[in-house]
Order: structure tokens, then sequence, then C-alpha cells
């Protein structure tokens, strides 16, 4: 079942969505060169609470941390560990704040000092893919025209979508209906009605479209071992223009972007 939210609701959503763009740059201030994923970890964690928030993903079905975070080609879920990164590395993070009733859902990836041209790239076009996908998310239109869209622009750059994974509503529960696949038809799908509130967040590999199940029971990879790119936003359906509640302004101020 669909659940819409009022305008009052979507703005307790933005409110989460705030503190979560907030911990997102908190750990986008300390990613560099030998630095542990753990200690990315413990910093979020520290924020949202200090925040009077909850990280979503910690207990959720028993998961161990407050950040997924995946490096190169780990697509998503991966458990934080005293893994430090390196140059040439790219991780992929993902979280959620829980905050007044809400949850809010973004993930953002990071190249580790100088990346291949290739790699660069699949950044690129994976962040544009959701900025596109956002575009198509419109009241009137379908679940499938944000899918097709997304996949759309990733296959004619070259790159495969993930089909076992997939975007989904967000409200009072971290995953609710509709899934919001990155693939797919234009006109199917679910309607897209004033009141939804969903993540958009594709994922894109470099090499083929395949994934595994690592065996700790959360991490998925790539089958191929390609490196993967991961963008996420929350966002609202409403009469006008996609309503984005998540933002990438705090990452992007630490960078310059």
């Amino acid at each position: 079942m669909i659940v819409y939210k009022t305008q009052e609701e979507i703005e307790l959503i933005r409110q989460s969505a705030q503190i979560l763009g907030k911990a997102h740059a908190e750990v986008a201030k300390m990613i560099q060169p030998g630095v542990s994923t753990i200690a990315l970890d413990k910093r979020a964690e520290e924020f949202i609470r200090d925040n009077k928030g909850k990280p979503s993903f910690k207990g959720y079905n028993s998961f161990p941390a407050s950040l997924c975070i995946s490096v190169n080609d780990a697509v998503v879920h991966g458990i934080p560990d005293k893994y430090e990164l390196k140059e040439g590395d790219i991780i992929s993070i993902d979280c959620g704040v829980f905050l007044n009733g809400f949850h809010s859902d973004s993930a953002y990836t990071y190249p580790i000092g100088e990346v291949s041209a290739d790699i660069r790239k699949l950044l690129k076009v994976t962040k544009e893919s959701l900025d596109i996908g956002i575009q198509h998310a419109l009241a009137g239109s379908r679940v499938g025209d944000i899918s097709y869209s997304i996949q759309k622009h990733v296959e004619k750059n070259g790159f495969s979508v993930i089909r076992e994974l997939v975007g989904h509503g967000v409200g009072r529960s971290l995953h609710e209906s509709p899934e919001v696949p990155n693939f797919g038809k234009r006109g199917r799908g679910a309607k897209l009605k004033e009141g939804l509130v969903i993540a958009i967040e594709p994922m894109v590999n470099l090499g083929k479209r395949n994934v595994v199940q690592s065996n700790d029971g959360w991490t998925i990879k790539t089958s191929d071992r390609s490196p993967s790119a991961h963008y996420e936003h929350t966002v609202a359906i409403n009469n006008g223009k996609c309503d984005v509640l998540t933002t990438f302004e705090y990452i992007e101020e630490v960078f310059k972007i």
C-alpha cells in the first residue's frame, strides 16, 4: 500500500533530510587516504544523535552500523570496518536519519584522490542519471518514466544499471511502497501523485550489471568486480516541479564543487 504524505509531514521529512545532509558533510570532511570506514561511521552517528535524530540504518534488520559504506566493487550495504581508504578508491556512503517520526535517505559516491578517467565518467553519469530521474518525477507520470530515463542515460554512456536493487517509498518506515527501479518502460508502474515521497537511487556499474552477495550477508558486489557508483535523493511529488527533500549542498560546500 502506498502511503501519501500531507504537506506538514513532508516538511517533517525535510527537517530530517537537513540533518542527513549535514551528517554527510561531516563525513565528507574526513574522507582521505588512511581514514578507516569505521571512523566515518562513528562520526556520522555522533552527529545525528547530537542533533536529536537516530541513524535509520543501525539495527534495521540487524544491520550493525549507521552508514552503509561500499568501496570500489561494493555496490551497496557495505559494513564499516577497519579498512583504510586508499588513493584511487571510490566510496559510496549511504545514510538515513529518523527524526520527528519520519525517515530520510540519501547516498553520495566519492573518489579518493586521483581516479581513472573511466571512473570519473562513471561518477558523473550516475549523478546525472539521478538528476534526470528527478526531472521525470512529476505528478501524473508513472514510476516507469523515472526508471526509463535513468536506464537510457546510463546505457547510452556505456555503463550498466543493476536490476536487483531499487529505490523505494520513504516515510514513517524506511522502505515503503512503491519500488522505484532504475530500468523499465515509460508509462508503466505506479502513478505518481501529490504527496508521494520516494527515494530515487541509481546504482550503476562500470562493467556488467550482475551482482552477488558477500559472505557477510549484507554487502552487494559486482560479479565481475568492476567499480560501482550510487547516488540517492529523497523527493516529494507535488503538482509542479519535483521537490528534492535531501541535499548535496553541504557535501559540495566541503569540496567547493
